[in-house]
């Protein structure tokens, strides 16, 4: 037989003392909150099983765009130093986990991350038997921090930047002092790729 005992306790801790003479009525609030709580713990623990259950990787976010077709957010990783591109997907921009997890990618960008992904099939897969085609979609992002980069996934960044005008990125790379070979921090390319934007920008 399962114990409620503690979902009873903390219902009537949020319902608070009952008032004298109210105690039909405070044992009905305390009731109510009780199955609320019964409920939110089933899907708190719900989604932590999905969670343990899903697939994770660390990589290097590089960017988020909006897809126009769908409106959701794209994120653009490269989960190792070989120059592998992986794309994700989040939520419709316009549903609040959408919008939240759009808002949180964006944040991270430019810095390393441990992604939490899972398969949601397709419209088409769900409608046709036999179509198993899905999409992979982004249920967390965790902050790994700035990390490094290979020297040419970073002058490769640098170069997209600049329009892919390798002369202009090259040049303000050895205007930094950055070095041409191993590992370039994020932290001393971010300030290169910044200048790089703001000197390509449209006037």
């Amino acid at each position: 037989m399962t114990d409620y005992t503690p979902l009873v306790a903390a219902a009537a801790h949020a319902a608070g003392p009952c008032p004298e003479g109210q105690e039909a009525a405070w044992h009905n609030r305390v009731r109510a909150l009780a199955i609320d709580l019964a409920f939110t713990t089933r899907e708190v623990d719900q989604a932590i099983k999905t969670l343990d259950a899903m697939h994770t990787f660390s990589a290097y976010l590089e960017k988020v765009e909006i897809e126009p077709s769908s409106r959701r957010g794209l994120l653009t990783l490269r989960p190792d130093n070989s120059g592998t591109i992986e794309t994700i997907r989040t939520e419709q921009k316009d549903t609040v986990r959408g919008a939240a997890m759009i808002a949180r990618a964006q944040e991270l960008t430019g810095r390393w991350v441990l992604v939490y992904r899972y398969n949601e099939p397709t419209a088409a897969s769900k409608k046709q038997r036999g179509n198993f085609d899905s999409v992979r979609m982004v249920a967390r992002l965790i902050d790994l921090g700035e990390g490094a980069l290979a020297f040419t996934i970073a002058r490769e960044l640098a170069t997209a930047d600049a329009a892919n005008d390798a002369r202009l990125a090259g040049q303000i790379w050895r205007e930094a002092g950055l070095p041409e070979h191993g590992m370039i921090p994020v932290a001393d390319l971010e300030p290169v790729r910044r200048t790089i934007r703001e000197r390509t920008a449209p006037r």
